[in-house]
């Protein structure tokens, strides 16, 4: 693909390089290099050790992976076989929908997309086992008064984070299994948007455009806003799952050549979430805020996962078509700069030879206070693959525009 004069100069003024040495600009290919590192450190692969965001890590590599698999055909083999890998490990762990699928999150359903890839017929296999008990988990999710999904064992509450395993899975099984005129197709692409919107309708803030960590659709939580049910604060990597989710999954729409009205719901979202996102990027540091919101409050710092998260999604965003043209020279401008960002601050090369990764908050729940100090206050880790598999994708969209 031709890059776009406005990205050429772009990277000419942020990396110090002419535009006719773009490429050389990328030699170092980060996004291969950090996915080496996490085959080097055996992450992804489930162990049953790893508590409930275990299936979550898994998902995430898979998809990481998947992506890099695409654009490096040559080193394909590898990422594919790493795949299997972490896909395998899985089905120990979500091949019983009732029995053990439901007792992780619905993060649960990140590994779905892999484990449908690689059973591309009905025939029956491990994979496709568990391919179809994670469809059959969605049925069975516990849900609230409105129909929305909890996220967890949590009583009547909905998170943002879920979506970004949803969107994508619900939306595959559905058009790759199900007779495109059914009912049942239908009702599935209903139910996938309506959790969205569900979500959106709950936590949207009109004043600043942003979502919220989540609802409880009882509104008896500590953190529960009485008339709404939101949470109160917006948690950086929770808007970036969801803000991948929409755009992840509008791509699959796309691609499955789905009935426009699906991708139309969601691509109306992504294009509204995206200039409030860009609106709370720091202008120092071109990062993202651990709470988007509370730019430069004390306590609050520039966290590593939201902000590859949101690199990836304004890049992607653009390289699909999805984001208007005039918008186009700004995402791409901030997802470089916050991509060089993490490269510079948070990307550690090891005296081994691999890369680490710091500045990744561990996971925030909203079985919680919820409060700002709760969310600041929670641990950093090193080497979280929350991190360095969202760095990867970002750093791949980098690369790709070279």
């Amino acid at each position: 693909m031709r890059v776009p004069v406005y990205v050429a100069t772009l990277v000419a003024t942020l990396f110090g390089v002419s535009a006719t040495t773009t490429e050389n600009a990328y030699k170092n290919r980060y996004s291969q290099w950090m996915a080496s590192s996490i085959i080097s450190r055996e992450q992804g692969v489930m162990t049953g050790l790893g508590g409930s965001s275990e299936a979550l890590q898994a998902g995430f590599v898979q998809k990481a992976f998947t992506a890099l698999s695409t654009y490096y055909p040559n080193s394909a083999a590898t990422y594919e076989q790493y795949i299997q890998k972490s896909a395998l490990s899985t089905t120990l762990f979500l091949s019983n929908a009732s029995h053990n699928a439901l007792s992780y999150p619905m993060d649960r359903l990140s590994n779905g997309n892999a484990l449908l890839a690689l059973s591309p017929t009905k025939v029956p296999s491990p994979y496709r086992a568990t391919a179809d008990a994670l469809r059959l988990s969605i049925a069975l999710n516990p849900r609230n008064s409105e129909n929305g999904l909890w996220y967890y064992v949590y009583p009547y509450w909905s998170y943002l984070d879920g979506m970004y395993s949803l969107g994508p899975f619900y939306s595959l099984y559905t058009l790759t299994t199900s007779p495109r005129s059914s009912s049942t197709t239908a009702a599935a692409l209903d139910d996938m948007v309506y959790q969205f919107e569900l979500l959106w309708d709950h936590t949207h803030n009109s004043s600043t455009g942003l979502l919220t960590h989540g609802y409880d659709a009882l509104r008896k939580a500590v953190w529960a806003d009485p008339k709404t049910g939101a949470s109160p604060y917006v948690w950086g990597r929770s808007l970036g799952w969801y803000t991948m989710a929409l755009l992840d999954t509008i791509e699959i729409l796309d691609k499955e050549k789905a009935p426009s009205k699906y991708k139309t719901v969601l691509l109306q979202k992504f294009r509204a979430l995206i200039p409030a996102v860009i609106k709370t990027v720091d202008p120092k540091t071109g990062g993202w805020w651990q709470i988007v919101d509370q730019a430069g409050r004390k306590g609050n710092y520039i966290e590593s996962s939201a902000t590859a998260m949101f690199s990836y999604s304004l890049l992607k965003g653009v390289r699909l078509g999805y984001l208007p043209s005039g918008l186009a020279p700004t995402a791409v401008k901030l997802g470089i700069r916050a991509q060089k960002l993490l490269t510079d601050t948070f990307v550690v090369k090891e005296a081994n030879g691999t890369l680490s990764y710091n500045g990744t908050v561990a996971v925030c729940s909203l079985n919680s206070t919820a409060s700002f100090e709760y969310y600041v206050g929670q641990p950093i880790l090193y080497n979280s693959i929350l991190g360095s598999a969202a760095y990867v994708l970002a750093s791949l969209e980098v690369e790709r525009l070279g």
